[in-house]
């Protein structure tokens, strides 16, 4: 159960009739103040340099890349082509069909990255993070293949907004009704169980440690999503979460660089 992707709730280049009431600069190229998919990326772009290899962890069948209907969001998510290759790993073998990588793997689950230590210098993995039901080990990887110096960048919900409180609180089996009935246009093969063990600072500063990484993750609230074709919810929704404190707010954008050592290797964790 993932939100603020371009196609669960703005399946037309403006928005919707609900989110042209809310956000009506959607009209000016598309894309509101609180786009959470083209602030992250944009600032993952701002940290590509051309001789890189970018790991997409959770990289699916990159469904938002290719359908997203604006095209300055879609060109800020597409990696491939800006830096020298881009790995994309994921335990569904619809990772083969994305064209956005130019590599695409199938792993196991809680399987060892297919990677040697330090060989990947930038990791991007968007909404996955709330997947992992083995967080420790995920994160053991991800530093173990990440080199000194190197970018984890992650977009995930946060445990404690309200669409992580609302996953949490609705059984996996029930996700995918759910959401056909409040966002149409998700498709239930984009739909996965979740289990939000990596989805709070804390998490992060538990399996990242201030010893092995500099920490500059921070909360976002994107557009309210869940509520329907509700103006009247979707309104309330905003209101109440340009109120609320920033732990409550519903997204987390990850951003941990790894520490390196006086004698240039990395830090261990």
């Amino acid at each position: 159960m993932t939100v603020d992707s371009p196609l669960d709730h703005e399946s037309t280049p403006d928005g919707g009739p609900v989110l042209r009431q809310l956000y009506p600069e959607l009209r000016a190229g598309g894309f509101s103040r609180a786009d959470g998919s083209l602030l992250f990326y944009a600032r993952v772009n701002a940290l590509l340099s051309p001789e890189m290899t970018v790991l997409d962890f959770g990289a699916g069948r990159g469904r938002d890349a290719v359908d997203d209907p604006v095209a300055i969001r879609r060109e800020l998510r597409v990696i491939k082509g800006k830096v020298a290759e881009v790995v994309g790993v994921d335990i569904d073998p619809v990772v083969k069909s994305n064209p956005s990588l130019d590599r695409a793997l199938v792993v196991e689950e809680d399987a060892p990255l297919p990677f040697e230590d330090g060989s990947v210098d930038l990791i991007v993995s968007d909404f996955c993070f709330e997947h992992l039901r083995r967080p420790a080990l995920a994160a053991r990887e991800l530093t173990r293949v990440l080199r000194p110096g190197g970018w984890l960048c992650a977009r995930t919900p946060n445990r404690w907004g309200y669409i992580g409180v609302g996953a949490r609180l609705v059984p996996n089996r029930l996700h995918t009704p759910l959401l056909r009935r409040l966002q149409p246009a998700r498709q239930a093969h984009d739909v996965f169980p979740t289990a939000y063990r990596l989805n709070t600072r804390h998490a992060l500063r538990e399996h990242f440690p201030p010893e092995a990484f500099i920490d500059v993750s921070y909360m976002h609230n994107g557009m309210p999503a869940y509520f329907g074709h509700s103006i009247s919810a979707s309104r309330t929704a905003r209101v109440v979460m340009r109120h609320m404190p920033e732990s409550l707010s519903s997204l987390l954008f990850v951003f941990l660089q790894r520490r390196a050592s006086a004698n240039g290797e990395a830090d261990g964790t």
